[in-house]
């Protein structure tokens, strides 16, 4: 089976053209699906994996940006654990000024300040609900957006913006973290010169 038919569908004035997400992996998802993310499931693959809704990512990366782009860049954390979200949630970050903690995340880091390092952000974007759960579980008791990369299997009960890809892959990622910073960039008048390749990883 062809990427093309792989999703047949068009995008309303895309971010990207849909073969350069599917390219990237985007769209393929994991054997399990949650009742929450039933809603952006295209559908369902002969080999069991289910297969994200290319057009709700590229509408929610849309919203996402504009939602960031109501609060100051040094305001905005953005935290992943997982290794390939690393690098580009790293990119991301410094591009558009923003405070990130990758790698093992601290317990406390939002909810005790007596902790060296504590930090007040206004939102939170996460790179998997489940391997971010830490930060996830501080922002509620703070009372702080959550904003989070969600594959098919994760639930989204204490997230309130969704951008349904798959967030296990290293091209997927790095693509998306691209495509949100060149949309905030923009929201802010500024062109930029950053290819989805300047936010990918080494393997």
């Amino acid at each position: 089976m062809t990427q093309a038919n792989e999703m047949e569908i068009e995008l309303k004035e895309p971010l990207i053209p849909v073969e350069e997400y599917l390219a990237a992996g985007v769209h393929i998802g994991t054997q399990q699906k949650s009742e929450d993310m039933k809603k952006f499931i295209y559908r369902v693959r002969g080999d069991g994996l289910y297969i994200l809704d290319i057009r709700e990512t590229d509408s929610r990366i849309k919203t996402v940006a504009k939602f960031l782009s109501q609060y100051e860049a040094p305001d905005i954390l953005v935290v992943t654990s997982r290794q390939y979200g690393q690098y580009p949630a790293q990119k991301f970050a410094d591009t558009i000024g923003a405070m990130s903690a990758t790698g093992r995340f601290i317990p406390g880091l939002l909810t005790n300040p007596v902790l060296e390092n504590y930090i007040e952000p206004k939102v939170v974007v996460v790179t998997d609900p489940i391997g971010d759960a830490q930060v996830i579980n501080e922002a509620v008791q703070c009372g702080i957006p959550v904003v989070a990369l969600c594959d098919t299997n994760n639930m989204t009960k204490f997230v309130d913006l969704v951008i349904p890809t798959n967030n296990k892959g290293r091209k997927a990622l790095s693509m998306i973290y691209f495509l949100l910073t060149k949309e905030m960039l923009k929201i802010r008048g500024i062109s930029t010169a950053l290819t989805q390749e300047d936010f990918e990883t080494e393997i």
